[in-house]
């Protein structure tokens, strides 16, 4: 089959229409346009027709990993499940494009586990929602323990938590469990919550909820 016409795609940068003659048109990237040598009047045998189409559909899914790693972190199980809903991607496909970014540094769980502790953390995030954000967002667990033992001691979080929301002793026990409460919906262990509450008003007892 011949090359009857090479031309840039007016709808996507770097795109390039191989219009065959008989009509076919295959939409490939620049790459490989280099790669095959393209030329209008080329002959391509089925064999290399068969390669074309399937470099070029590897290029774009690249392409449209690092789009989606480009507008935010991304972990590998995410971008694999992306790639397989937005592209139509096979998951075999996308776990071979998960490897190559991986391999070129573009694709990182432990680093991405350690951006998500450090944005939750400073939203107010305790122990517990942070296991449950990394589990949401598909970060192997191996990594969870490590990422979290590099946390601050929690007590200055809930410390300006409590500041921010109380006002003088806490004598009513309605208040005392709204905010216990608070906390613990935030992910803090019962002890840090507990011990907090009797730093911010010795009078409480122990045992108090």
């Amino acid at each position: 089959m011949r090359i009857s016409k090479l031309s840039a795609s007016k709808h996507k940068k770097g795109r390039i229409l191989v219009q065959l003659e008989g009509g076919e048109l295959l939409r490939v990237g620049e790459r490989e346009v280099v790669a095959f040598a393209l030329y209008a009047g080329k002959e391509l045998t089925e064999e290399e027709k068969t390669a074309l189409e399937h470099a070029a559909r590897e290029s774009g899914l690249k392409d449209r990993a690092l789009n989606l790693l480009t507008a935010r972190p991304l972990s590998r199980k995410e971008l694999i499940g992306r790639l397989m809903e937005r592209a139509d991607a096979t998951e075999e496909e996308a776990g071979a494009v998960a490897d190559e970014l991986e391999g070129l540094g573009f694709l990182d769980d432990r680093t991405y586990a350690e951006t998500l502790v450090r944005h939750y953390s400073a939203k107010g995030y305790g122990p517990y929602r942070l296991r449950e954000e990394l589990r949401r967002r598909g970060v192997p667990r191996e990594y969870w323990d490590e990422v979290l033992e590099e946390l601050d001691d929690p007590a200055e979080a809930i410390d300006a938590f409590l500041r921010q929301k109380l006002h003088g002793s806490l004598t009513d026990r309605k208040e005392l469990k709204r905010v216990s409460d608070a906390l613990a919906r935030r992910g803090y262990h019962w002890s840090d919550i507990s011990a907090a509450l009797r730093r911010y008003d010795a009078s409480l007892e122990e045992d108090e909820p």
